[in-house]
Order: structure tokens, then C-alpha cells, then sequence
């Protein structure tokens, strides 16, 4: 190859060159120009939505110090609470309201009907909605103990809110009614309540604790609404736990109930909760009276070989898996005995007359408890 012809290809390969540094800047240049505009983006963003939280949490005019007239129903939750102070002037925005509420964990607002001003901070008005200071005086409580059916529950309610009993269980499974609450709580109530199996498609969904009311005759919606928020208020906080442990809140609600209904003060309900699932990982059936003592409608102190005959789905002794849905409601530490159980061996438990409960491996080491302790 000649001199020339040489220098040429040099020429050539040197201007290849040139134009790939060329193209390298300029690709260079623009990625450089993407990223500032991305990050300015991000960074307005962030900053935007930053001010924008700031100034919502913030009193909606500080020299307005009227009162404002605001009535919280009862049975509330954070987001219709949210809605109901930004409609009054109360508040900028309610969705900032719902998660600052959340962030913070607040809970135990109370219904009423609340002299409010545009000048309070967020933190001042929710602590005015916990504390009670409201315009209308407490008329009566509810207080639903833990371990408690669907008829017990109404009659508690029949009795605190001098309504007629038989009328709050016709309400309480009515058709339209629950179907009514099926769309206000879809996440909760679902079609598992309305399985045929089903005794009372609210059993287990009134959760137990003690509710405030402020009016002389509220309806029997009014009444349980506050109990069925609860609820989902409760099963929110376990949701990854739920999804973890691959159960529905029917299932979850079910399983505690179980637990519950067999728990004892003196008990480990992860104990029991682990006798439980051990027994339906094996197919053995759950064998746990008080499903028998559901499914027959009555409460008594001992439980009959006879007794375990009754052709019921909600008989454990004859059906294995979980009974068709919750027999009770169930307090916090069931709910948690049936999301995080025990890990043992045991498929056998013995509650004895003093209220401790004996757990067993095997068939004859329950048995020989047995014989020793149930006389």
C-alpha cells in the first residue's frame, strides 16, 4: 500500500473518529439536559406537594375565630370526617386530613355535634373531636364484651337502647339491610356472609368494645355502625398480615371467633391457634365444642357425646376445616393468635375446671389428662 493511499485511510479513520466524539458529546449534552429536567421536575414536585401538605395542615383563615356548627354522625369514619370539615370550611383539604390522621394514628373520635373554627389547627380539632368537647350530651352507652353472639349482642342492644329485641334480630338479618351495609362496606361484609350455611350473617362483625351515643332514639343502623367501623378498623391494621398468612377477613374473623370461644384468662390463644391449624394442615377435624353448642343455639356447661350428632356445618366433630363463619365476635389478642399462631406440635387441648388449659402431641397423652382432670 502505497504512501497516499495510507494517509487517506488515516484521514478517514481520524474523521470516524472525530464525528463518534462528536456524537458521544452530543448524546452527552442531551442525557445531562434530561436529567437537570428531570430532577427540577422531581425536585418542583416534591417541593410543590411539600408546600401544598404544609399550607393544608395549616388553619384555613387564623383570624377567623367564629364558631362553626359541625355535626359528626355516628359511626363516622376519618375519610366522611375529613369530607364533612372541608364541605364546613373547617379544613383546606380532606384527603391531607385522612392521612395525617393515619400518620398519627389517631383514633376514639366521638359523634356529636361540634362548635368548630376556621382558625384551629388540624391537631386542635382532632383532639376536639376526641375529648367530647361537643354541643350534645351522652344519652346512653353499649358496651359489647368480647366472646359474644349475634343474639346476645342484640340484646344488649335491645336492652341499653329500649328497643324490642326480637325487632333489632329481625333488623340485624334482614335481607335488604344487609345488602344495604354490603355496599357501604364492601372490603368487609362480602358474599361470604350470605352463604347458605350461614346462620346470622353479621355474627362476628360487631366488635367488641364500649360505644358512646347522642341521640334519645337512634335507629338500629345508628346503632351498629359505629361497631361495624370498628371492625374495619381493627382488621385494616392486619391486612399484610392477612396477606400473608393467605386469608380472607371472613376466614380471619371465623378462625378468631374459635379461638376466642375457647380461650380462657389463663390461656395462650397462640397455643390454641396453632392446635388449630395443625389439625387442618393434617385434615383432622377442629373438634372444638362450643361450634357444637353454636350450631344447636343453646349455651350450656358440658357438652354431650349426643350432642355431637347434631348434622350442622357448623358442627367441627363432623365437618373438618373452619365452621362456615364466625360464632362470635373476637377480641385483638384473637385476631393476632389467628394471624401469628404458636408454632408446636400439639393437636390436642384439655380446658380444665380452674380455667388452665392442657395441651397434648398425641391422642393418649390427652386422654390420660383427661381422665386425670374431667371427673
Amino acid at each position: 500500500m502505497s504512501n497516499e493511499n495510507k494517509n487517506e485511510k488515516r484521514d478517514k479513520i481520524r474523521q470516524k473518529m472525530i464525528e463518534r466524539q462528536s456524537e458521544a458529546k452530543l448524546v452527552r449534552k442531551i442525557v445531562l439536559i434530561i436529567a437537570i429536567i428531570f430532577i427540577i421536575t422531581v425536585g418542583a414536585a416534591v417541593g410543590g406537594g411539600y408546600f401544598y401538605i404544609k399550607s393544608a395542615i395549616q388553619p384555613v383563615d387564623p383570624n377567623n375565630n367564629k364558631d362553626q356548627q359541625v355535626e359528626i354522625p355516628i359511626g363516622s369514619s376519618s375519610t366522611s370526617i375529613g369530607k364533612i370539615l372541608e364541605e364546613n370550611g373547617i379544613i383546606k383539604d380532606a384527603r391531607v386530613f385522612k392521612y395525617y390522621v393515619k400518620l398519627k394514628n389517631e383514633t376514639g373520635f366521638m359523634a356529636g355535634e361540634y362548635a368548630l373554627k376556621p382558625s384551629m389547627t388540624i391537631p386542635e380539632i382532632i383532639s376536639s373531636l376526641k375529648t367530647g368537647t361537643i354541643n350534645e350530651e351522652l344519652v346512653f352507652k353499649i358496651t359489647i364484651p368480647e366472646g359474644k353472639q349475634l343474639l346476645q349482642i342484640a340484646g344488649i342492644i335491645a336492652e341499653k337502647a329500649n328497643k324490642n329485641a326480637d325487632e333489632v334480630i329481625e333488623k340485624l338479618n334482614d335481607q335488604a339491610f344487609i345488602e344495604s351495609l354490603m355496599k357501604k362496606y364492601p372490603n368487609l361484609l362480602t358474599e361470604s356472609i350470605l352463604d347458605e350455611n350461614i346462620l346470622y350473617p353479621l355474627e362476628g362483625y360487631l366488635f367488641p368494645a364500649t360505644y358512646s351515643y347522642y341521640k334519645e332514639d337512634p335507629t338500629i343502623e345508628e346503632i351498629i355502625t359505629p361497631m361495624i367501623d370498628k371492625t374495619v378498623n381493627v382488621v385494616n391494621e392486619y391486612q399484610i398480615a392477612m396477606e400473608e398468612k393467605e386469608l380472607t377477613v371472613h376466614e380471619l374473623l371465623t378462625m378468631a371467633s374459635l379461638i376466642e370461644e375457647e380461650a380462657t384468662e389463663k390461656v395462650d390463644r397462640d397455643k390454641i391457634a396453632s392446635v388449630f391449624y395443625n389439625r387442618m394442615a393434617t385434615g383432622m377435624p377442629l373438634q372444638t365444642d362450643p361450634t357444637v353448642l353454636y350450631a344447636q343455639g343453646e349455651h350450656k356447661e358440658k357438652v354431650l357425646y349426643k350432642d355431637l350428632e347434631i348434622d350442622s356445618p357448623y358442627n367441627t366433630y363432623k365437618y373438618p376445616g373452619l365452621t362456615p363463619g364466625p360464632i362470635a365476635n373476637a377480641g385483638v389478642s384473637s385476631i393476632e393468635a389467628a394471624l401469628v399462631p404458636d408454632e408446636s406440635d400439639f393437636f390436642y387441648f384439655l380446658a380444665t375446671s380452674s380455667g388452665e388449659v392442657l395441651f397434648s402431641k398425641t391422642l393418649d397423652e390427652h386422654n390420660q389428662k383427661k381422665a386425670q382432670h374431667i371427673k
